[in-house]
């Protein structure tokens, strides 16, 4: 029996729908597991009269544990995990040897220092990691899109460049604005302000990368309002040719 177009059309919306509900979903989890979770257990534990050090000792272990669980439920390495693991357990190596609040707090600008120099430095490779998370949050058939503009759209190919710069460089001012708030500022403060200011990075560097897609006609292009040229087309072939040809699995 032939299926009809209208059910072929809302199959496909719906497998869109939730692929993408997924993903967000994903990220919403994350984002309580390394956030909100932290944030709320130092001033439970503040409020119960733990002292600042061991506050945020404790309050610290919730990336790890949301880490852990990841690991376990996907069966594989995580890199992201890993880095994050490892950045951790230096630092907290750190506060324990110097027993001082104020060093487990500008721990917190390790990470996002590392990871702004980790966006910055995978454009050196064939799949930086901004292209990574857009295919990862994308539903099939625009992770394939995506995937397509990256090899044959000098638009695209140098969006998404410039757009993995704006990420790297507000993780690196956020890592230097929080090493200044932990020596500068009172303890109990900080914790809750980096918070804020990670939401302020995350807008900034999101704003920067959606106007500049949009100046430079990537979104157009993302969005199928706009056609690849040939010139366009060859132009990316040797951009991606100098990055590095093996894109996806596939030859740029």
């Amino acid at each position: 029996m032939t299926e009809h177009p209208a059910e072929t059309i809302r199959a496909r919306s719906e497998s869109k729908s939730s692929h993408a509900g997924t993903s967000w979903l994903k990220m919403a989890g994350a984002l309580a597991g390394d956030v909100v979770i932290p944030l709320v257990a130092f001033y439970g534990l503040r409020g119960a009269q733990v002292n600042q050090w061991l506050a945020l000792v404790l309050a610290s272990l919730a990336p790890a544990a949301t880490v852990a669980v990841t690991w376990v439920r996907q069966r594989r390495w995580d890199p992201m995990g890993t880095f994050v693991i490892a950045a951790m357990t230096l630092s907290l190596a750190v506060a324990l040897v110097t027993g001082d609040p104020r060093t487990l707090l500008a721990r917190e600008s390790w990470i996002t220092g590392l990871f702004g120099v980790w966006v910055i430095g995978s454009l050196a490779t064939s799949r930086p990691f901004l292209l990574d998370i857009v295919i990862k949050l994308s539903t099939p058939e625009l992770a394939e899109r995506v995937a397509h503009l990256w090899q044959h759209s000098a638009v695209f190919h140098r969006w998404i460049r410039t757009a993995s710069l704006a990420w790297g460089a507000a993780f690196l001012l956020d890592a230097g604005a929080r090493v200044l708030m932990a020596y500068t500022l009172p303890v109990d403060s900080v914790p809750l302000l980096g918070v804020v200011l990670l939401i302020a990075a995350l807008v900034i560097a999101q704003g920067a990368s959606m106007l500049l897609g949009h100046r430079g006609g990537a979104l157009k292009l993302l969005t199928g309002s706009d056609v690849i040229s040939s010139g366009e087309s060859a132009g990316a072939d040797e951009g991606a040719a100098g990055g590095g040809k093996e894109v996806f699995g596939g030859s740029a």
